[in-house]
């Protein structure tokens, strides 16, 4: 018998994710789009940086224009953490539907719920079906 989660992570709809890029990659990007050197642009990510730490160790969240909203939380077992919530504009660039061109795996299911995901399962896979509990 499957697990309710085994055939929701089989169908759901995921990116296909590429090779994480690096902070030199990013940089060299910067670099090439501003005309600023190399490190001048890893200066500042590690000021700012620097500034958002200073900032959440006095319980203050930070806002940065174009890029989100960093707040400091806590976990439930008192290990701190930080919460990011990008900016509008920044989601609604990223779900623009021509600029996105990355392969989207199971696009099909998009939409679909829980209970039609676990349907697909039982359809393909007869012999070792998800049984509610």
């Amino acid at each position: 018998m499957a697990r309710k989660i085994t055939a929701i992570r089989r169908y759901r709809p995921e990116i296909r994710r590429e090779r994480t890029r690096q902070t030199r990659e990013i940089v060299e990007d910067i670099a090439q789009r501003t005309g600023l050197n190399e490190g001048e642009i890893r200066f500042v990510t590690y000021e700012l940086r620097d500034a958002i730490l200073m900032a959440h160790s006095h319980g203050q969240a930070v806002k940065i224009e174009g890029l989100g909203t960093f707040t400091p939380t806590i976990r439930m077992d008192g290990e701190l953490d930080i919460l990011f919530r990008p900016d509008v504009d920044m989601l609604r660039r990223l779900n623009h539907p021509t600029k996105f061109y990355a392969k989207i795996l199971n696009k099909s299911n998009i939409g679909k719920s829980a209970e039609e995901l676990v349907a697909l399962w039982n359809e393909e896979h007869p012999e070792d079906p998800v049984v509610e509990v």
